[in-house]
């Protein structure tokens, strides 16, 4: 079910997240791990999923959205910036995990193998773990705890939008909702899907009220 009101709170008592992965892009399709030292375009059908978004949620007045680094999330949140005039804050915590030797690279079946299997380890715990020249989960979720303290500063009142990436996106959501980051895959993810959280003065982490959304992209 889609929300058609704003969550918030006129006492400023109440965060509430809207919490988007991009678009797709070429090596989304062609199952390339972009990871955050691969800067790719939103292909058409990714420019489409953000037209998309923009055409169901644009009556909600985010303050301030936040992207990451990487040009794939300001693209997927264009439509606010340039027809909303939204204020738009980068947040270089936010890019996705480096996947090391993987990235840019035409998926073999050896690739693909040592791909799930680094998954696999940290399914079970071993979050020290990553491929060659890349990214720790652990590394991972320790700079996303000071992403997550520069965001809650800019939020107030209103909702705030978060366009961020796929991997990232699993251990922010453990992030914000205290679940166990060896879990992290336990959150599904589409481009462009939608997941909003809320938390109340009074809380320590947020709460999911929509799980994995895509329902805005027909």
């Amino acid at each position: 079910m889609e929300f058609t009101k704003p969550q918030n709170s006129a006492s400023g008592t109440t965060k509430t997240i809207y919490l988007i992965r991009h678009g797709q892009t070429d090596f989304n399709l062609q199952g390339i791990v972009q990871g955050c030292g691969v800067d790719t375009d939103l292909n058409e059908t990714g420019r489409w999923q953000a037209q998309q978004f923009f055409d169901a949620y644009h009556h909600i007045d985010f303050d301030p959205v936040f992207v990451s680094r990487l040009k794939r999330t300001h693209q997927t949140v264009a439509p606010f910036i340039h027809k909303k005039n939204a204020n738009h804050i980068i947040i270089p915590e936010l890019d996705e995990i480096n996947w090391g030797i993987m990235e840019g690279v035409v998926p073999t079946e050896e690739s693909h193998a040592s791909f799930h299997q680094m998954v696999a380890e940290w399914r079970s715990g071993n979050l020290h773990t990553a491929v060659e020249g890349g990214e720790t989960p652990a590394e991972l979720y320790g700079r996303q705890k000071t992403g997550l303290q520069t965001l809650e500063k800019h939020i107030a009142a209103k909702p705030v939008l978060v366009c961020m990436h796929g991997r990232a996106m699993r251990s922010f959501l453990c992030l914000l909702t205290n679940h166990p980051l060896h879990l992290m895959d336990d959150f599904e993810h589409t481009n462009v899907c939608l997941y909003i959280l809320e938390k109340n003065s009074d809380e320590a982490y947020y709460r999911i009220l929509l799980n994995n959304s895509n329902t805005h992209l027909g």
